[in-house]
Parts: C-alpha cells; sequence; structure tokens
C-alpha cells in the first residue's frame, strides 16, 4: 500500500506488529518523526474498532433508537408514534457498508500518505534468537511495537464446543432476526448488544454472575437493571453456568442460581464474556516477553515489555481496552522507542462510556477505589429528576454520583447513568485533570437545560439542598 522501502541494508527503524488503531497510531506517529517503518498486518486491515466492535455497534444502536422513539414518545400527551423493522437484512447490509466505507477512508486510504510507512503483509513472531520474522522471514528493526490487538473470549462451559453461537461481530451478521437470545455477560458489550436486539423485538435474557457493569458504580449497575427490565429485557444473576446443548436449533443453558438449577432457552446465543489478547502465535517466549495470566504483555509505564527495545500497546496489554486509549499508548510507545523513554502513560483521567439507552459515563475513581486508595470519601448522588433538562425531556432514568475527597474537596470521579451522559463527561473530565474541587465545579457557569448542568448540581448537593434553589441559582 505504500511504495516505500527501507534503507539500503533493509532495515528498519521501527517495526509495528498489528494494523489496527494501536498500530496505525503508533506507524504514524514514528513516520511524522522521520522514522522508517514497517507496518505488519495480518488478515483484515483496521482492528477491532472499525471492523468488529466500536462502529458496528454503535451505528446499529443509533437504528434502534429509532424503534423506541414511539414509546419514548407516550411521556408526551397528544402524540403518537410508529416505527416498524421491514426489512432487518438491510439495516445489516448498511451497517457493513458504513464499515466498508471507513475501513477504507481512516486505514487504506491512509497509508498512502505516509511515504515513511511500509506496510507489510503476514504473520509475525519471534525465531529462536529472539528476532522478529514475518512468515518465517527475518525483519531488522531497530525498535518493536506489538499492536495485535484482542478477541472475544469463550467461556468454558460443558457443551460450548458443539454448539452454535455468536460472538459481537458474527451476532450483528445475522440477516434474520432471531426471536429470541441469551446474552451471556453482562459486561458492555452484553449491555449494548442486548438493548439493540431487545429494541428490534427480540426477546433478550441476559445472563450475569456479577450483575450489569459490575466495575462501575453500584448505583448505576442497579438503576441500568431497572432500566432495562422497564423495556423488557430480562436481567438474570446467576452464579455458575453448567452446561449448554442445542437441539432442533434452540440453544439450552443451564445455571444455577440462588434457587438452584434452572434452563433457559433461546433461538440464539450471544458470548460477552470479555476479550483475551491476541499473543499465542507470536511465540513471545523466544524473545523473553513476558505476559499475565490471561496472556496479555506485560508493560510498564512507558509502554515498555520486559525486553529492552520492544513495546506494547492497545488490547493487546489488557489494560485500559479503549481505542482511544490503544492509539494513545501506541504513540507513547513509539515516541519512547525513538527518543529515549521520557514519556509516561496516564489514565488517571480517562473517560470510559457504554452506550447504553441511559448511557453510561465515567471518569476517575469510584466510591470503593477511592477508600482503598486511603482517602476520606465524601460522595454526592444527584438523581436525573433533579436535573430539569431531564424533566424537560421526560426522561429521568439515572442519576449522577460524584466522589471527592473529604478533606480537600478535590474531586476525585465521576459518574454519570443519564440518556445523554456520554456527552456529559468530558467536563468532569477536565475537572478532575485541572485538580478542582467540588466547590469549583459548582461555582462554575453552565447553559441551563443541559444534561452536563446536572455536574453542577451534584456538585452543588455536597452541601446544598438543590430542591431548595430557584432555575440556575448558584
Amino acid at each position: 500500500m505504500s511504495d516505500y522501502c527501507p534503507n539500503e541494508n533493509g532495515s528498519y527503524d521501527l517495526a509495528v506488529v498489528g494494523a489496527g488503531s494501536a498500530g496505525f497510531s503508533a506507524a504514524i506517529t514514528a513516520a511524522e518523526d522521520g522514522a522508517r517503518v514497517a507496518l505488519i498486518g495480518h488478515g483484515v486491515i483496521g482492528g477491532t474498532c472499525v471492523n468488529l466492535g466500536c462502529v458496528p455497534s454503535k451505528t446499529m444502536i443509533r437504528a434502534m433508537e429509532v424503534m423506541h422513539a414511539p414509546r419514548a414518545a407516550r411521556q408526551f400527551d397528544g402524540i403518537e408514534a410508529e416505527a416498524r423493522i421491514t426489512d432487518w437484512a438491510a439495516v445489516v447490509r448498511q451497517k457493513q457498508a458504513l464499515v466498508d466505507d471507513l475501513r477504507a477512508a481512516k486505514y487504506i486510504d491512509v497509508l498512502p500518505r505516509h511515504n515513511g510507512i511500509a506496510y507489510l503483509e503476514g504473520a509475525a513472531s519471534f525465531a529462536d534468537d529472539g528476532g522478529l520474522t514475518i512468515d518465517g522471514k527475518p525483519i531488522p528493526a531497530g525498535k518493536i511495537v506489538l499492536a495485535t490487538g484482542s478477541r472475544p473470549h469463550v467461556p468454558d462451559i460443558p457443551g460450548m464446543d458443539g454448539i452454535r453461537h455468536h460472538d459481537s461481530t458474527s451476532i450483528l451478521e445475522l440477516e434474520r432476526l432471531p426471536s429470541s437470545v441469551i446474552v451471556m455477560g453482562g459486561g458492555y458489550i452484553g449491555v449494548e448488544l442486548a438493548q439493540v436486539f431487545a429494541r428490534a423485538g427480540t426477546s433478550v435474557t441476559i445472563v450475569t454472575r456479577r450483575g450489569l457493569l459490575p466495575e462501575t458504580e453500584p448505583e448505576i449497575g442497579e438503576a441500568l437493571t431497572h432500566a432495562f427490565e422497564d423495556e423488557g429485557i430480562a436481567v438474570r444473576r446467576v452464579t455458575s453456568y453448567s452446561r449448554v446443548t442445542q437441539t432442533d436449533g434452540e440453544i439450552t443453558l443451564t445455571v444455577w442460581a440462588d434457587g438452584g438449577e434452572e434452563t433457559l432457552r433461546a433461538e440464539e446465543l450471544l458470548l460477552a464474556t470479555g476479550r483475551v489478547p491476541n499473543t499465542e502465535s507470536l511465540a513471545l517466549a523466544r524473545a523473553g516477553i513476558e505476559t499475565c495470566a490471561r496472556g496479555g504483555i506485560m508493560v510498564d509505564d512507558r509502554m515498555r515489555t520486559s525486553r529492552a527495545g520492544i513495546y506494547a500497546a492497545g488490547d493487546v496489554t489488557g489494560l485500559d481496552q479503549f481505542v482511544y486509549m490503544a492509539a494513545y499508548g501506541a504513540r507513547l510507545a513509539a515516541k519512547n522507542a525513538l527518543n529515549g523513554d521520557s514519556l509516561i502513560y496516564d489514565n488517571s483521567a480517562m473517560p470510559a462510556v457504554v452506550f447504553s439507552d441511559p448511557q453510561v459515563a465515567s471518569v476517575g475513581l469510584t466510591e470503593a477505589a477511592a477508600k482503598a486508595t486511603g482517602h476520606d470519601v465524601r460522595t454526592s448522588v444527584l438523581p436525573l429528576d433533579a436535573v430539569p433538562r431531564a424533566l424537560a425531556a421526560r426522561d429521568t432514568r439515572g442519576l449522577i454520583k460524584l466522589v471527592a475527597d473529604g478533606a480537600s474537596k478535590r474531586l476525585l470521579g465521576a459518574h454519570i447513568l443519564a440518556p445523554e451522559g456520554a456527552d456529559s463527561i468530558q467536563t468532569a473530565v477536565m475537572a478532575l485533570k485541572a485538580g478542582m474541587t467540588y466547590e469549583d465545579l459548582g461555582a462554575m457557569i453552565f447553559p441551563y437545560l443541559t444534561t452536563v448542568e446536572g455536574l453542577k448540581l451534584a456538585a452543588q448537593t455536597f452541601e446544598k439542598d438543590v430542591a431548595a434553589l430557584s432555575c440556575c441559582a448558584g
């Protein structure tokens, strides 16, 4: 894809293994700094986000918001609305067309713009001497960045090998809408896709051992569960999975719950039980590169692996599995590889968003994490029915929770469950980054009748009863 060639002795300043978001970020960063880069891809270019994750799921989420709109319209007197799916296959094909277009625009067509990058197709691995190879042929490179991404985890449950099951990719490729789906897992993938199919008219049951979004604040997980149940999505807490079978096209999942053994049935089974790093084919042990228990490459705060001169970034490390964090870490890895390891990975003000409805958005520490780090914690929890924007929209599903240090009043974390929560979290990110107190945030000027104004109200709730304030009161 690039006509760039290495120098006369065939070597590169940097070899980047993996042609997804992290790989492209590292390669472009290095090329812009004047380095000779080999970008090594294997399979479909573009990685998880554009091909399998962010783009296909979010376009389907938006499409199904249209299906939910008539139900939401019932909150307004004098309005009736209707939406129906006339051709599910057409919805799926339009989603795929967008994926194909963005893969070309953001990956394939980008490469020719960087003459310092040579794109090499093949399977990369380390040889017995620790050197990097592509399909067994040595690739001389001064430094290496590993960015091979991750893949869906398949749980070890009796019977799983012999039955039909889907991951987040294949479930969105079905051109016939299933009548029922069991979603195994209550993390962000399970939550987002469960709602997509429920709003399309599929009967959906989420099966989870830890509840919905167990890493977030418990108030948010509980409130989101109620919102899902109001939409007809069943959320089943179980203690373990016993076995799974398939008979006449029906999937049967047997689980243990507090009441004993139970059997759940559906037309399709979606596995949303996390992701595992793609490291097996790299032969990392030959290069002395250490991995964690789940196979992720261990890195320090400079993105360095245990082998000098070799760095790693993105999902392959198992850290902060968001596309923007993969790109951020890869930029640091490339610059550190070429310029002396001076940049430190900092995720202290990292925003995280789940595109459910209502949306979940967070930054910083949870209440439990803040206590675990020794803070004298104060919290503020503001229900969305205290936010004028939510009242005007007649949609008060959600809450805003702020976490602060009791002594200094400095904000430590912000957690939002709201229909427009994703577009509000960056204000909290900047507040944390600036070291603001909740008094600082509460004194700021916010536009009235916006969801983000809820952050101001939540900050004021630490010291005041906001029910006693007039509109826009300071």
